[in-house]
């Protein structure tokens, strides 16, 4: 018994989103799909569930076809699907979202609470997903919600899952427990469809390796005898330099100073506790952490975004506390947002809007009470170039671009300017591998072209390879400063817990 897909081909206006792609997936089997923003591995999946139905080809699920464009005929076929961002409802608890749709119901038409319990607890126990049914979900952590995800594609005995990015928001301690589940369904003979940009995990984890390029499956790999390099030179079509290359930095005078600072989460509670950092012209600071330890709000802070309780942030001697994010900007202050999609563009804008999209009122842009387009789009289309930005025109929506290219459109913008601070978050969270040589490369550059740099990031491989020195971030607080040529991935991942580090 198998799912196969045969010749699926799919077009959209202007774009050959598959074209005769095939991929099959046994039971008990671990099928790894590699590929860069943009390669086609989405849309395959959106046909998978139903959600497209391709121009030409068919999907095959255990020698039945699928129902195009239907997602009820996929999943009842057998097919689950956990998204990267998660289908759950903050406010309802765990069972309550594990059986929204399947609500077990007593003899009087009321929802049984206590048979959506017990068949929570069921699959928790039978997989080792160690899930609280009555739990609510906005109260768990990011590692937990998985978990939720894989429960409720489970209680629709789905005989084959997608996982779409799944370990791009979890710690080095989840991405293990993810692993282990895997490994467990994989025993108890389900199909895995892993999508993901990271080519250690798919070594580790899969059983064959697929590459999609250009909308083209361009080969398999068998992760026993393959290495990063070769599945990251057949992703990009290129050989990709995976190690940083930077030189020893050279810090001059400080730059950022933040001294005993405390910021409240937007539910009022101190989610950054008495919290001193420093970042110097021509060095990086990289903040590891698990995510949701105060690290957003810090960021926003520091950016204006967010107002300080206590405590002061000066840069270049400046005092910057209570400034706007426009005269964090005008201050000569770059800003790369965690979410690129909500902070850093306006999707419905066109690539040449998102460009000017926080200097539009300055020069050479404004004209007083009008905008010299020309002009905006003349510095649009030397910045796609330059940038590498993989887009046919300026005039199209942003939301036409890949993810990794939204990040580029970002990252163009804040740092074509003569800026003395760079605050990135997440930099390359989603981005494929191509990008993230790119988008590091360019990091360096402004560090060595004397710019101070903070990167924030819940990627322990991305913080030890970018930073100078690593700052880790529990609880609030900056609980240890480490020299990332001496320290292990160990030692910073035990501090990330809230054991091990030391005294800043």
């Amino acid at each position: 018994m198998a799912l196969e897909l045969t010749g699926i081909t799919k077009r959209f206006p202007n774009v050959l989103a598959n074209d005769d792609v095939s991929l099959s997936v046994g039971e008990g089997e671990i099928v790894a799909m590699l590929g860069e923003n943009g390669a086609g591995k989405t849309t395959l999946m959106n046909v998978l569930f139903g959600l497209y139905t391709p121009d030409e080809g068919e999907v095959v699920i255990d020698g039945k076809p699928l129902e195009f464009g239907s997602p009820g005929a996929s999943i009842a076929a057998g097919l689950g699907m956990v998204h990267q961002h998660f289908m759950l409802v903050p406010v309802f608890s765990v069972a309550e979202n594990v059986i929204l749709g399947l609500e077990p119901t007593n003899g009087v038409g009321w929802i049984n609470q206590k048979e959506a319990r017990r068949l929570v607890n069921d699959i928790s126990n039978r997989y080792n997903l160690a899930v609280d049914p009555d739990a609510m979900v906005e109260d768990i952590p990011v590692g937990v919600q998985q978990r939720v995800e894989i429960i409720k594609v489970l209680i629709r005995d789905a005989k084959y899952i997608i996982f779409d990015e799944p370990t791009a928001v979890l710690t080095p301690p989840e991405v293990e427990e993810f692993f282990a589940i895997v490994r467990g369904l994989k025993e108890d003979g389900r199909g895995v469809i892993f999508i993901t940009h990271k080519l250690n995990e798919v070594i580790e984890v899969a059983d064959r390796i697929v590459v999609l390029r250009d909308g083209k499956s361009v080969g398999e790999a068998d992760p026993k005898a393959t290495t990063q390099s070769h599945l990251a030179e057949m992703m990009v079509g290129r050989p990709v330099d995976l190690v940083v290359s930077k030189d020893p930095a050279e810090p001059k005078d400080e730059v950022l100073s933040v001294d005993r600072l405390v910021v409240l989460d937007d539910r009022g509670q101190r989610t950054v506790e008495d919290l001193s950092l420093s970042v110097h012209a021509g060095e990086i600071v990289g903040i590891a952490g698990v995510q949701g330890n105060g690290q957003t709000e810090l960021v926003e802070a520091i950016t204006g975004m967010r107002p300080a309780l206590m405590g002061n942030i000066r840069v270049g001697g400046v005092d910057v506390t209570e400034f706007t994010p426009r005269q964090m900007h005008h201050l000569g202050v770059a800003h790369v947002p965690e979410d690129r999609q909500e902070s850093g563009l306006v999707m419905a804008f066109t690539i040449a809007e998102n460009m000017v999209l926080d200097s539009y009122y300055d020069h050479p842009y404004s004209r007083g009470v009008r905008m010299d387009w020309g002009v905006a789009t003349d510095a649009a289309e030397r910045l796609v170039r330059e940038y590498d930005v993989k887009a046919k025109r300026v005039d199209a929506p942003v939301s036409t671009l890949s993810g990794g290219n939204q990040q580029k459109v970002i990252v163009a913008r804040e740092f074509d300017r003569g800026v003395k601070l760079v605050i990135a978050s997440q930099p390359t969270r989603g981005v494929d591998v191509g990008s993230i040589e790119y988008i590091h490369a360019r990091i360096v550059e402004e560090r060595d072209a004397g710019e101070a740099i903070l990167v924030v990031s819940s990627e322990l491989d991305e913080v030890m390879a970018l930073s100078d020195r690593v700052l880790v971030m529990f609880e609030g607080r900056i609980v240890g400063e480490f020299d990332p040529t001496t320290t292990s991935t160990t030692e910073i991942g035990l501090a990330m817990l809230g054991s091990g580090g030391n005294d800043e």
